[in-house]
């Protein structure tokens, strides 16, 4: 088996993610292991965010950047082929200590560890933070879809 890279950049990232164009919100993949990635974005300050509403960026929407966190992981760790297109089906114990992103001045983190997977599911704990500021803790599950079905749109 080939080496991984510890890092990734953006245009790394869209490839593998379905997200296209500004919906691809993550910058770089700073390291991964079988467990654990850990991403960057600055994107949340972009006024065109496509996230954003007319009274700014909710945190919220830290939500999506770890579900990219935890889509990217999965991507990674699916060297045996194509990655299967997965979908949040739950999110536990949500916590958002701040009610906006657009106005925080550093990069975020994202943090998404897997807890437990199997072929069909993953569970993830996720931490977005923005310098030493808690933006989001959640545990989040995702279901795969089956590898012989295709998408829908």
């Amino acid at each position: 088996m080939p080496p991984r890279p510890e890092s990734l950049d953006h245009e790394a990232i869209c490839r593998l993610l379905p997200h296209a164009g500004a919906m691809c919100l993550l910058d770089s993949v700073e390291n991964w292991s079988d467990t654990v990635i850990h991403c960057r974005a600055d994107r949340h300050r972009d006024p065109t965010n496509p996230l954003r509403g007319e009274d700014g960026l909710h945190a919220l929407a830290a939500l999506e950047y770890g579900a990219q966190g935890m889509a990217v992981h999965g991507a990674l760790l699916a060297d045996a082929g194509p990655p299967r297109a997965g979908y949040l089906a739950a999110v536990r114990d949500l916590k958002l200590p701040v009610q906006r992103l657009d106005d925080l001045e550093a990069p975020l983190t994202i943090e998404a560890e897997r807890i437990l997977s199997d072929a069909n599911s993953s569970i993830y704990d996720l931490r977005v933070t923005a310098g030493t500021q808690a933006v989001l803790s959640a545990r989040a599950t995702v279901i795969l879809q089956p590898a012989d079905e295709e998408p829908t749109s």
